[in-house]
């Protein structure tokens, strides 16, 4: 017989989730340091690592990096100046709006960011290796997409 949880148990189960989000997004920041010196690749912070994954293979604004949440972080300007610097990202002027820059990746940004993929389909694999791997990793998806859902409804409608 399925019984719901009583509110307190609710309520230490939520809380736990949200701190394990944190956890898991500096746990993320770690593997991928981790993976920039396996690579040999100094001078690249894991946050902008982090940005480089987000491109991917399109011009994109660096306004859009920001606005879509993409990017976490204080100084995108400054990333985007030392990607470019490392020779990780081409940036052009928009040629409708010359306060607009657009960012893509160069050979050498795409193959940093193909040896990330690699890593994380490693880690995923060994996430996966039984069903059961594989149906607990969709459930906690279903969860933290309900949860994104859930602040953003609460941040559109219930915050002003």
């Amino acid at each position: 017989m399925d019984t719901l949880m009583n509110d307190t148990e609710a309520t230490d189960n939520y809380v736990q989730m949200t701190r394990m989000i944190e956890r898991l997004h500096r746990r993320h920041l770690d593997m991928l340091r981790y993976e920039l010196d396996r690579l040999g690749v100094e001078g690249v912070s894991a946050a902008q690592v982090l940005m480089l994954t987000k491109i991917q293979d399109r011009a994109i604004t660096v306004r859009d990096l920001v606005e879509r949440g993409y990017y976490l972080g204080s100084n995108a300007s400054y990333n985007i100046k030392q990607l470019a610097d490392f020779g990780l990202i081409e940036q052009e002027r928009s040629p409708h709006d010359k306060r607009s820059v657009r960012v893509r990746l160069t050979k050498k940004g795409k193959e940093l960011c193909d040896n990330v993929a690699e890593a994380e389909a490693t880690h995923a694999k060994a996430m996966v290796d039984d069903a059961d791997g594989a149906a607990e990793i969709e459930t906690a998806l279903r969860a933290l997409r309900r949860l994104e859902t859930t602040w953003s409804e609460y941040l559109r409608y219930d915050s002003f």
